[in-house]
């Protein structure tokens, strides 16, 4: 690799990084524009994500017995079954989850990077899609 290639590498990792990917309620700027400072942007940043990833995770799934059940009498409707539980799963469950996430940071006095809101937010669905495939609330 030539040096022009790691600082363009470089500079495209950090336009990523900069990224305002919550919007800002509040008007003190400080060194880091993206880092998220107060509880509802810290909540909000974390539950955004886990809704995204949880749709991103369901549609295909949906879509997917929509083909598949089209032509059953009673299974066509299952996806929507499917596309309800990527929607309420995270309203119910991410709403709480990532409260506490941002209830953790804020007591701490520590400010969130939108990355930060980024890997809670999808770790979330991962967990849930995690212990989906491996059945274990079928053994308890």
């Amino acid at each position: 690799m030539q040096d022009g290639d790691y600082s363009s590498n470089a500079g495209f990792v950090q336009q990523i990084l900069s990224l305002n990917l919550v919007p800002r309620q509040y008007g003190d700027h400080t060194a880091n524009h993206t880092a998220l400072t107060h509880f509802s942007e810290m909540w909000y940043g974390v539950f955004l994500w886990a809704a995204v990833s949880s749709l991103i995770f369901h549609l295909p799934a949906a879509l997917l017995a929509l083909f598949t059940l089209r032509q059953h009498k009673i299974a066509r409707f299952m996806p929507i079954g499917i596309v309800l539980m990527g929607v309420v799963g995270p309203v119910c469950g991410g709403v709480l989850t990532s409260a506490a996430i941002a209830g953790v940071y804020k007591a701490a006095g520590k400010t969130m990077m939108s990355l930060e809101a980024f890997v809670f937010g999808v770790g979330q669905s991962f967990c849930i899609l995690f212990i989906s495939f491996l059945r274990l609330l079928a053994t308890l």
